[in-house]
């Protein structure tokens, strides 16, 4: 599939169009088939490495994050709005081909 992911902090110039790998939903989750997405000040801000704070907060956020870039999302997007593709064994609520919107929250 592909995904706009980035490696380092930095201006949009860091985003890159790259072919990742499909994910597989666990036991209690879905897979989403997205279709739109939004890009919010959060987004800019996790991208540009939390640069427009004073440098403690900075700091402290890169410290979590990961320091010379991002530690573990590489993927931004905070809302979704798309398909749903595959299901866990668990799920019951949902089913392949539901239509969807979600805010998975800051676990990208």
């Amino acid at each position: 599939m592909k995904a706009v992911v980035y490696e380092r902090w930095g201006s949009p110039d860091v985003l890159e169009l790259r072919d990742v790998e499909k994910p597989t939903p666990k036991d209690n989750e879905v897979l989403i088939k997205i279709h739109a997405t939004t890009v919010t000040k959060a987004d800019v801000t996790f991208r540009n490495g939390f640069k427009r704070f004073f440098p403690l907060i900075t700091f402290f956020a890169r410290l979590n994050f990961g320091l010379r870039g991002p530690r573990k999302v590489k993927i931004l997007g905070l809302e979704l709005a798309g398909e749903v593709e595959e299901i866990g064994k668990n799920v019951k609520k949902f089913k392949k081909g539901d239509q969807v919107f979600a805010f998975p929250g800051f676990g990208f």
